[in-house]
C-alpha cells in the first residue's frame, strides 16, 4: 500500500506521543480527521459550457475550538493533502496557543486557465456547497495557494447573501475594506522572520546572514523584504521558472518589483549579475538560512545531505520530508519546523477574527507586537523544551502542541476516567 502524505505526517504525532505519557483515547481521536466533505463543483464558463471541478473541506478536530484553515486552488490538490494540510493546522493552532481546531479546504482547478469572471463564480460555488460546514463559530476559511484577499472577499459575500446578514468572521485574509486586519498580508513571513530573529543568538548565526529563498511566492518575497531591510543577503533565490544565485547578493527590491509584473527571476539573472542554476542545486548553496516557502516535500532523501545551510526555516507546509529530517539531524542543521515557523499566517488571521468579533480594529502596530509576544512565548517554549528534552524543534513543537490538545481531549473524559 502507498504511503499518503498524511500516513508521513502521523510519524510526527507518533513520535511526539513517545515523549509524553497521554491516554490512548487522544491518539485515537488525532490519527483521523473529525470529517472531510467532498463535492463537485459546477460553474458556467465565460463560452457558455459548464465544467465541474473537485472539491474538498476537512475540519480535522475541534477540541480546542472552531477549525481554522486556508483554501487552495491547484491542479494537483486532492483529498489526503487536504486532510493532511488541516492536521498540520491542528498541531500549529495549538502550538501557538489560539482557540482553534484544524481544517484545510481545496479545488482541483489551475486558476491561472480561468478569467476572472470564472474565478469569481467557482469562489461563490464553493461557498454555496459548504455554507452548512463553515461559519464563524465552526469553521473560518483563510487564502492559501493561488487564492487571495479578493478571493476571500467573494466568498465571504456569498456566505452573507445565504444567511441572510453581514457575518465578517466567517473568512479571515479578507480585503481591509471588507473586515480584513492590517498586517495579515506578510504575517506568514513576518511570523518566521520574527522566530530566527529571536533565537539567532542560540542558532548560532552571524548578525549579517547570506538567506537562499526557495519560492519566491508571497511568503518568500515579504521574507526577503524584511531580511534584507535588516541588512541580510539573499544569496539564491527560486520560483516555478528556475533558480538564480549569486555571492555578491540578489536586489531583493528588483526582484519583488520584477515578480510583480509577471517576470520569472531566471529572466532577471543577467540584469541581476547572477547565474541561473537548477533548481536541485539551490538547496546546496552554502548559506546561514534556507527558507523553503513553496510546497511540499521539497527537501528529501535524495537532496538533504547536499543541504549546506545551518538553519532551515520551514516558511512552506510540510517542505522536510521524514527521510530528509534525519539526514539534517545528522548533519547537524537545526530545522524550525512549519507548524510554529509559518504560524504568523494563522495568528494574525486569528488578531482578524478578534477584530471582526468585537468590531474594533488595531492599528498595524499593534498587531505586529501582538504578534511579535506570541511568537518569541511560543518560540521560547519549544527552544526551551527541545533543550531539556533534547530533542529535535519539530519533535518539540509536537510534543508542545500535543501535550496542550492531549489536556483538552482528557478534559472530556478518557478511558480510565470511566473505567475508574
Amino acid at each position: 500500500m502507498t504511503e499518503t502524505l498524511l500516513d508521513r505526517a502521523l510519524l510526527r504525532l507518533e513520535e511526539a506521543a513517545r515523549h509524553l505519557t497521554i491516554d490512548q483515547d487522544v491518539i485515537e481521536k488525532l490519527k483521523y480527521p473529525r470529517e472531510t466533505t467532498k463535492v463537485r463543483l459546477m460553474i458556467r464558463m465565460d463560452d457558455g459550457a459548464r465544467k465541474s471541478f473537485l472539491a474538498w473541506r476537512c475540519r480535522y478536530d475541534d477540541t480546542r475550538g472552531p477549525t481554522k484553515g486556508g483554501i487552495r486552488f491547484h491542479p494537483d490538490s486532492n483529498e489526503a493533502e487536504v486532510e493532511t494540510l488541516a492536521f498540520w493546522m491542528t498541531f500549529k493552532c495549538a502550538v501557538m496557543n489560539l482557540p482553534y481546531g484544524g481544517g484545510k479546504g481545496a479545488v482541483q482547478v489551475d486558476p491561472r486557465k480561468l478569467s476572472r469572471t470564472e474565478l469569481e463564480r467557482l469562489s461563490r460555488a464553493y461557498v454555496q456547497a459548504f455554507a452548512r460546514v463553515i461559519g464563524p463559530d465552526r469553521d473560518i476559511p483563510a487564502p492559501d495557494v493561488y487564492t487571495n484577499s479578493m478571493i476571500m472577499g467573494w466568498m465571504a459575500d456569498e456566505y452573507n447573501q445565504i444567511v441572510g446578514e453581514v457575518v465578517p468572521a466567517v473568512i479571515t485574509g479578507k480585503p481591509i475594506a471588507l473586515g480584513g486586519s492590517l498586517g495579515r498580508n506578510d504575517a506568514t513571513a513576518r511570523g518566521g522572520y520574527y522566530l530566527v530573529r529571536h533565537l539567532a543568538g542560540e542558532l548560532a548565526l552571524p548578525v549579517s546572514m547570506d538567506i537562499v529563498i526557495q519560492g519566491f511566492g508571497n511568503a518568500g518575497q515579504f521574507f526577503a523584504s524584511l531580511a534584507a531591510a535588516d541588512g541580510h543577503r539573499i544569496v539564491a533565490a527560486s520560483d516555478s521558472s528556475g533558480a538564480i544565485r549569486s555571492s555578491d547578493g540578489l536586489d531583493a527590491d528588483v526582484m519583488i518589483a520584477a515578480k510583480k509584473k509577471g517576470r520569472t527571476l531566471v529572466s532577471l539573472a543577467a540584469e541581476l549579475g547572477a547565474e541561473v542554476i537548477a533548481p536541485d542545486e539551490l538547496v546546496a548553496t552554502s548559506c546561514d538560512l534556507l527558507v523553503p516557502a513553496a510546497l511540499e516535500d521539497m527537501i528529501h532523501e535524495e537532496n538533504a545531505a547536499g543541504v549546506r545551510a545551518r538553519v532551515v526555516l520551514e516558511l512552506a507546509n510540510g517542505p522536510v520530508k521524514p527521510a530528509a529530517d534525519v539526514v539534517l539531524e545528522g548533519k547537524g542543521v537545526v530545522v524550525l519546523p512549519d507548524i510554529l515557523a509559518n504560524a504568523g499566517g494563522v495568528t494574525v488571521s486569528y488578531l482578524e477574527w478578534v477584530q471582526n468579533r468585537q468590531g474594533y480594529y488595531w492599528e498595524v502596530e499593534e498587531i505586529h507586537a501582538r504578534l511579535l509576544k506570541i511568537i518569541e512565548r511560543e518560540g521560547r517554549a519549544v527552544w526551551d523544551l527541545s533543550k531539556h528534552r533534547q530533542i529535535s524543534m519539530r519533535s518539540a513543537a509536537y510534543v508542545h502542541a500535543l501535550e496542550r490538545l492531549a489536556t483538552a481531549i482528557e478534559a472530556h473524559g478518557t478511558q480510565p476516567f470511566f473505567t475508574s
